[in-house]
């Protein structure tokens, strides 16, 4: 979904007072014991998981719109990867040149589409282990190697893609989108800190 602020904002105030009004609605049924209270808190997780959605994806767009006009095959083809559950690792280039932190790509020099990118990470394909880098609206290498992090994230396992793309970031101003093999979950690494868009 492509979002503008006014729509972003009003989509996201619209969740914010849902998830205001459910938490008021369980704290009153809090008062009657016998009432049950589960499902209204699957609900509640529903509706924060779904205004966390809008929110990662407003960002990430905000952050890839002004260095690529194919943000939206970026998109497409992470939600595709993601319920097809191959992993995918598709690093965006911005003010900073990466030239310094890839390593051992194949050159591709082919124009975006989601189609390009999922067939590079359909699994057995020989490129699909490792990065893509897309510099403005081309995608200019894959099976990138990249630099991965030294840090841990508390209490989270991370994989080699994420890792990479915590990495990267870290030491460029690139953004990174991943899609995890495992989980089907969807993040963006930013300034290495690690986002999940789509769980």
């Amino acid at each position: 979904m492509i979002y503008g602020e006014d729509q972003y904002r009003k989509d996201l105030n619209r969740y914010i007072d849902n998830i205001d009004n459910q938490i008021h609605s369980i704290s009153k049924t809090l008062e009657d014991f016998s009432c049950c209270i589960l499902s209204d808190f699957e609900n509640l997780q529903k509706a924060v998981t779904e205004a966390h959605t809008i929110a990662s994806t407003y960002y990430l767009q905000s952050y890839l719109s002004p260095y690529t006009k194919e943000y939206s095959s970026l998109s497409l083809a992470a939600q595709h990867l993601s319920e097809k559950r191959h992993g995918g690792l598709i690093v965006v280039e911005r003010r900073l040149p990466l030239g310094d932190y890839l390593h051992n790509g194949t050159p591709i020099g082919a124009k975006v589409s989601s189609a390009l990118l999922e067939t590079i990470f359909y699994p057995g394909n020989p490129l699909h282990d490792g990065g893509i880098l897309i510099k403005e609206d081309t995608i200019i290498s894959a099976g990138n190697i990249l630099p991965l992090a030294n840090k841990t994230i508390e209490g989270k396992k991370l994989g080699t893609r994420h890792r990479a793309a915590i990495g990267l970031t870290e030491k460029s101003d690139a953004v990174a989108i991943v899609v995890s093999e495992e989980t089907g979950r969807i993040s963006f690494a930013v300034e290495g800190q690690l986002y999940t868009i789509r769980t």
